[in-house]
């Protein structure tokens, strides 16, 4: 049996009607750049989101750079977040002209540890950026009050976990804004890249509206600013997808509690930890091998068998050629749940139009290399 980590073809043929439909009036419309797809789709996200604005950008990097510039944050400043996300949470500090300051994860969520930020703050810090990392929200109401007590702004990077939620609080209630992406391997994807910011925040509306659009909001009048903005193509996508994103969350977290359940009992690696009471929408079923030593050889394994399994992230940002060692960022305290996590993590195949024969495959041969070490 194959088992790709990915059902992109199997969504857009579930409701090609409804994404055809929306491209259509796109091309028939002749605006395709900041036209009516993209204002409905503005109007449809903010609503979702409980929030007064969505601000639809090029991509999720664009929308943390942004909200950060448009915050007043840049050289000089100081920016915390984890070590153990993706690349671009770190690279968009740094395109913003701040300091990235690393610290550890929760060993049990992998996202970022609340009881590390203090350690962290100094004169510079200006901003927190937890990331909800593999769909799953951080401790906003702890970050939130750490936040208040040395007044500094929040903002979530919620690439990974559209409609999850904690158990007392919302994505975007405890944030001075949200950055989400869109490309097409999230929960909610587009055709290619796209992103967003959601706020409450009007100064941040105002402005990031300027910054993603050449500084213009009248045409022919510019002021500093760049071009990251979503097509209405994209939007159009994004529009038709939106109405079902909580059911096909509701699917990855039955294909998650089908995983957990049929591998109960392993012995080599461990299993995602769901946070009780919070809704999990699982972007990624992400387990991670005991032995660190063992871990590519079971990714082959799987890979060899037919199941496209993948590793997110296995260098810590810290670890890569591209970390800006100096001025551009530091280290405080121990990273050494994040340099575990990405020696040792693995993602199984996790999306809505997974199968019930598919998941017990993949759970098969988890077990089957587990029995064999």
């Amino acid at each position: 049996m194959q088992v790709g980590f990915y059902g992109h073809v199997r969504q857009y043929h579930n409701i090609k009607a409804e994404i055809d439909a929306n491209i259509a009036k796109v091309l028939e419309s002749g605006e395709y750049v900041q036209g009516p797809m993209n204002k409905q789709f503005e109007q449809e996200f903010a609503a979702f989101s409980g929030t007064k604005y969505a601000i639809p950008c090029g991509n999720g990097t664009d929308a943390i750079w942004l909200t950060l510039m448009a915050l007043g944050i840049g050289p000089g400043d100081e920016v915390i977040t984890n070590a153990n996300t993706f690349f671009a949470t770190a690279e968009a500090i740094w395109i913003a002209g701040a300091t990235t300051v690393l610290i550890d994860c929760d060993p049990q969520t992998k996202c970022i540890d609340p009881a590390k930020i203090e350690a962290a703050i100094t004169p510079q810090t200006k901003c927190i950026i937890p990331v909800h990392l593999y769909g799953q929200c951080a401790d906003m109401p702890a970050i939130k009050q750490i936040a208040d007590k040395h007044k500094l702004f929040v903002i979530e990077d919620n690439a990974q976990a559209i409609d999850a939620a904690g158990d007392t609080f919302k994505i975007g209630q405890l944030s001075d804004a949200v950055a989400t992406s869109f490309i097409i391997q999230k929960n909610l994807g587009c055709f290619g890249d796209g992103g967003a910011i959601v706020t409450n925040n009007e100064p941040v509306n105002t402005k990031t509206r300027l910054l993603r659009n050449h500084g213009s909001n009248k045409r022919n009048v510019h002021s500093f600013g760049f071009n990251s903005r979503l097509d209405d193509l994209q939007a159009g996508v994004l529009s038709a997808k939106l109405k079902h994103i909580h059911g096909w969350n509701d699917l990855r977290i039955k294909w998650a509690a089908r995983y957990t359940a049929g591998l109960k009992g392993v012995k080599n690696f461990t299993l995602p930890y769901a946070k009780p009471g919070y809704r999990h929408v699982f972007h990624l079923y992400a387990i991670e091998v005991k032995d660190a030593a063992k871990r590519d050889a079971f990714v082959n394994f799987l890979v060899k068998n037919g199941i496209d399994a993948k590793t997110h992230y296995s260098i810590a940002i810290h670890k890569q050629a591209g970390y800006p060692w100096g001025k551009g960022a530091r280290i405080v305290g121990s990273l050494a749940n994040a340099e575990q996590n990405a020696a040792t993590c693995i993602s199984l195949p996790m999306f809505p139009e997974l199968q019930a024969a598919e998941v017990d495959y993949v759970v098969a041969k988890c077990l089957e290399w587990d029995k064999a070490q």
